[in-house]
């Protein structure tokens, strides 16, 4: 891998509920690369991604990031009651997001018509969207993205892999954690393993 790290993890090792997860565990991600992480439920595949946000410690090892990072987790983290576009604006100006991002995400992952809609009468794969559409408005290099196909029929799920392959154009990195076969091309391969 070569250019400047926007995600470096040395030696990490990850407990959870006295349990180890994975240990030993060495990553560098740069400019235009992905890693996806893969495993069956309860190896760490989430623990990891928190480690890179910087929600969770590590039980050994170091984590950096060298930018900004959008997380995508299993909550949509918008407010139910307002209509999506101004919810999205809410993180967006904590972001720092450039003038129009939202507008343009919300393009971006087929939802401008909805921009009025309360969040709260979004289907599940509208509220999965929406999500992603916070990671893109948010101007961050570095995407974590944690099963973010769960929810999204055939034609989300192309888009999804279109704006993984345009952040990377653009010069972003991306961690996906996915027990879904998502086309991610030339990406690092992670497999975590253990008994659940």
């Amino acid at each position: 891998m070569t250019g400047q790290a926007l995600l470096e993890m040395d030696g990490v090792a990850c407990r959870r509920g006295g349990r180890l997860l994975f240990e030993r565990l060495d990553l560098r991600l740069a400019a235009g690369e992905a890693v996806v992480v893969t495993g069956p439920n309860g190896v760490g595949k989430s623990s990891l991604l928190r480690l890179a946000a910087g929600l969770l410690a590590p039980a050994a090892g170091t984590v950096r990031t060298g930018g900004r990072v959008a997380w995508l987790g299993d909550a949509t983290a918008l407010d139910p009651e307002l209509p999506l576009a101004k919810a999205l604006r809410f993180w967006a100006r904590l972001d720092g997001s450039a003038p129009g991002a939202v507008g343009d995400a919300l393009a971006a992952v087929g939802l401008a018509a909805l921009g009025d809609a309360p969040v709260r009468l979004l289907s599940t794969g509208q509220r999965r969207r929406a999500a992603l559409a916070r990671a893109v408005a948010s101007g961050a290099a570095l995407w974590l993205l944690d099963e973010p196909a769960n929810g999204l029929d055939a034609v989300a799920v192309a888009v999804l892999e279109g704006l993984i392959a345009a952040h990377r154009q653009a010069g972003g990195a991306v961690v996906v954690a996915t027990h879904l076969g998502l086309d991610v091309a030339r990406a690092e391969r992670i497999a975590l393993g253990g008994v659940v």
